[in-house]
């Protein structure tokens, strides 16, 4: 089996199962690429009701990470992650083909 092009991270996947729970949802976490944010693209997460045969698929614990052929580019080698701190808890994603970003890492630039 080949390494994943983008990797979910447990604290992300688990994170994903107790929305999924919560919202009756199946456990997919769709994360896709858009132009526009503070520094040129930014981040879209969001729970899909299923995955298209295009979409790249990366599976951990039970839950599902979908990530469309285009934003796949933008993303390949990120980890997908799940954080809490004193500022609030969110989804981050760890990109190395960022060549900058915003301060609350929901946008990018190459």
């Amino acid at each position: 089996m080949s390494e994943a092009a983008v990797d979910l991270t447990s604290s992300a996947a688990a994170r994903v199962a107790a929305i999924a729970v919560k919202t009756g949802k199946p456990p997919i976490l769709r994360l896709s690429v858009d132009g526009g944010g503070c520094a040129g693209f930014q981040y879209v997460f969001g729970l899909a009701e299923a995955v298209a045969d295009e979409d790249e698929r990366i599976e951990r614990d039970g839950v599902t990470l979908v990530v469309d052929p285009v934003s796949l580019d933008l993303l390949r080698g990120s980890a997908v992650d799940y954080v809490e701190n004193l500022g609030g808890a969110a989804f981050k994603v760890i990109n190395p083909n960022a060549a900058s970003g915003c301060g609350c890492g929901s946008s990018f630039s190459i």
